[in-house]
C-alpha cells in the first residue's frame, strides 16, 4: 500500500507495474487474505499493528476487486487499466504535438521494437501498444527474478522502451501538477 502510494504519485510507469506484481502476487496465495497474512505480511516485522492491519486491509480490498471483476486467473484491475487508458490519452496528445520532439523521437526509436513484439504476441487487435509496452517489461522482470537469461537483443529492447515509456511517465506527473502545456 506505502509503495503503490508513493510509486502512484512518482512514476506512474512502475506504479502500473508494481501493481500488475501485486495481482500475481494475490493470485499466488489463491485470493485468501489469510495466506497472504500467514505467509507474506509476517515478512515485515517492522511494522507496527496499525500499518500491519492497513496493509491487510488494503490487500483484503485488492482481492475484494479482483474478484468483482473476475480477474481472479489473469487480467488486470481497472484500476490498472485505467492507468494505460489515461497513458495512451496522453501519448496520443503529446504524439499530435510539435511541443515534444525528444518524445516522438524516443517513440519512434521504440516503435520497430513495440511492432515487433507485438508480432509474437497472441492478443487482440484493441490491445494498446503501451499495455504491450508494460508487458514487454513486466515479463522480463519475471524472467530475471526466475534467474532466467535474458538476452542481449532483449535487454536493448527493454532499454529503449523504459526510456520511452519513462518519458511519458514524466510528462504524465507534469500534467498532473498542471505544468504540461500541449
Amino acid at each position: 500500500m506505502y509503495i503503490a502510494q508513493k510509486l502512484r504519485q512518482e512514476n506512474i510507469a512502475e506504479y502500473l507495474i508494481y501493481m500488475w506484481q501485486v495481482e500475481d502476487l494475490m493470485r499466488a496465495f489463491d485470493l485468501d487474505i489469510d495466506r497472504v497474512s500467514e505467509a507474506y505480511l509476517v515478512r515485515f516485522g517492522e511494522l507496527t499493528q496499525e500499518q500491519r492491519a492497513e496493509l491487510t486491509q488494503w490487500y483484503a480490498d485488492i482481492i475484494q476487486m479482483m474478484r468483482g471483476e473476475k480477474i481472479m486467473q489473469s487480467g488486470h484491475l481497472q484500476i490498472c487499466r485505467n492507468v494505460i487508458i489515461n497513458l495512451a490519452d496522453l501519448h496520443g496528445r503529446l504524439m499530435a504535438s510539435h511541443k515534444f520532439p525528444y518524445y516522438h523521437a524516443a517513440y519512434h526509436k521504440a516503435l520497430p521494437l513495440i511492432v515487433e513484439f507485438r508480432s509474437r504476441q497472441q492478443t487482440d487487435s484493441e490491445h494498446h501498444e503501451l499495455e504491450s509496452c508494460f508487458e514487454l517489461l513486466y515479463g522480463v522482470m519475471l524472467l530475471k527474478m526466475q534467474g532466467r537469461e535474458v538476452s542481449a537483443d532483449t535487454q536493448r529492447a527493454v532499454e529503449t522502451i523504459s526510456a520511452f515509456l519513462g518519458m511519458l511517465s514524466d510528462y504524465y506527473q507534469k500534467e498532473r501538477a498542471d505544468q504540461l502545456e500541449l
